[in-house]
């Protein structure tokens, strides 16, 4: 059999075992795997570097169309690319209009066309106001549903808005009827918003001060109130972001319950401590603020036990004077990081060349299991018939991150000036190199929409 391109020497990562075979990619999928492979001129050799199967990021917010300036699809999946991830699935915020039915999944689309290189799926977002129209996004392709039940958005026109308990009720039921999964960002809203307002009154606006706003309690609170009504309704609820320990254990419970439901964290939670954010400042503000070094460490037990589901990036990017304020107000500065660059790079290093995780199980929540979650069939793993999305990384190749290897529209992550022990040398999304490390972004834009199948 004749390929387009063969892979070879390289530690290919398969879902439970790492094997020295080589790959064979015909028609942008998977066709075989073994040993001394012909036919083809085209041969990448990847002596002493993992071959893994590409990242899937379920948690990007690319801010386009309409918040363009924020970030959009042509550099935020060229940053992709350049940090190993094949496809993404993009937030319904902090686009404008956000993608809440038929109409503005169809302006998203439709913006996103040509731009993309990677491949990529939709989100569509629960609001106050758009229950009759959940069925118009499962209709137009989205693989999951987000809502906020702390507070969120701008006053403008089109913005995303966060939900009542009424509305968590009534969108459970539609969304158990059109066999949906719900994704839910859980910080107790009031809580929050008052603890927020005694900071600010008694003039208290350090990092320090906002995270204080944010306790790990109004966390799990609200991941408990949504448990319940997931049980209530029989909804499939994926929680995103999760912080702590506390609320993942919650999680767990309803999983032995028999509760269809799923957890994601972020990098940023596990390689990062309440004490660097705050030496870093506004770069590093998200929402759940990272905690500290001895909850970040019980995160790490949890992610060992295999208590999380996926790691996504929650890639919130903004312009930089956003993440600045002449009064060092954190109050005020925008509240989500830039970081889908580093995903797998920084977890490789943290996970499996410092702390001794099986790549394979870091590979399951970074690519196979977002598949799953998220019905995206032909991705997710090497495996013959699956598409070739690989990737390949050099292990043990320390590098220090600087801002001008960025990709973003806007160069600045809590990562930059950060040593990371290893390197993404190519990026293959359906066999075709979009990214090299030599060369940089290869190609055009040939990213697809991918929906649920």
């Amino acid at each position: 059999m004749s390929y387009d391109v063969v892979i070879k020497n390289g530690k290919v990562v398969l879902p439970n075992e790492v094997m020295k075979i080589e790959i064979g990619i015909k028609d942008g999928k998977i066709a075989a795997m073994g040993q001394e492979l012909c036919g083809s001129e085209n041969i990448i050799d990847a002596e002493g570097m993992y071959v893994l199967p590409g990242v899937i990021d379920a948690h990007v917010h690319l801010c386009e169309p309409g918040r363009t300036v924020w970030e959009g699809f042509e550099t935020g999946t060229k940053a992709l690319a350049a940090g190993g991830t094949t496809c993404y699935v993009d937030m319904p915020l902090n686009n404008l209009p956000a993608t809440t039915d038929g109409d503005t999944a169809n302006i998203k689309l439709e913006s996103a066309k040509g731009k993309n290189y990677v491949d990529y799926a939709l989100y569509g977002g629960l609001m106050p106001n758009n229950l009759e129209k959940l069925h118009e996004l499962d209709e137009a392709g989205v693989v999951a549903y987000k809502c906020f039940v702390s507070t969120c958005g701008f006053n403008v026109p089109g913005d995303f808005k966060n939900i009542d308990d009424y509305v968590l009720y009534k969108g459970m039921l539609e969304l158990k009827r059109l066999n949906q999964t719900l994704s839910i960002h859980c910080e107790n809203a009031v809580v929050c918003d008052r603890l927020a307002e005694d900071a600010i009154n008694a003039g208290k606006k350090d990092m320090e001060a906002y995270m204080d706003s944010r306790p790990i309690f109004a966390e799990v609170e609200a991941v408990k109130r949504v448990l319940y009504f997931g049980k209530i309704t029989g909804c499939k609820l994926h929680f995103v972001h999760l912080s702590c320990a506390e609320a993942i254990e919650e999680v767990i419970k309803a999983k032995k319950d028999g509760m269809k439901v799923t957890v994601e964290s972020c990098p940023h939670y596990l390689a990062l401590t309440r004490e660097d954010c705050i030496d870093l400042g506004g770069v590093a503000k998200c929402s759940p603020p990272v905690r500290s070094k001895a909850e970040t460490e019980k995160l790490w037990e949890q992610l060992k036990k295999g208590n999380i589901d996926i790691l996504t990036s929650d890639h919130s990017p903004c312009p930089p004077d956003m993440k600045e304020n002449p009064d060092n107000d954190m109050f005020k500065v925008w509240g989500g990081m830039s970081s889908c660059q580093n995903i797998l790079d920084i977890m490789f290093d943290e996970a499996v060349q410092k702390r001794g995780m099986c790549v394979c199980q870091l590979m399951k929540v970074l690519a196979t299991n977002p598949a799953k979650i998220f019905g995206l069939k032909n991705k997710g793993e090497i495996a013959i018939g699956k598409d070739a999305d690989i990737v390949l990384l050099k292990p043990n190749s320390p590098y220090v991150l600087k801002s001008e290897y960025l990709q973003y529209k806007h160069k600045h992550s809590p990562y930059v000036n950060k040593e990371i022990g290893c390197q993404v040398i190519k990026t293959l999304v359906r066999g075709n190199i979009v990214y090299d490390k030599e060369q940089g972004i290869e190609g055009p834009a040939i990213g697809e929409h991918v929906k649920k199948g």
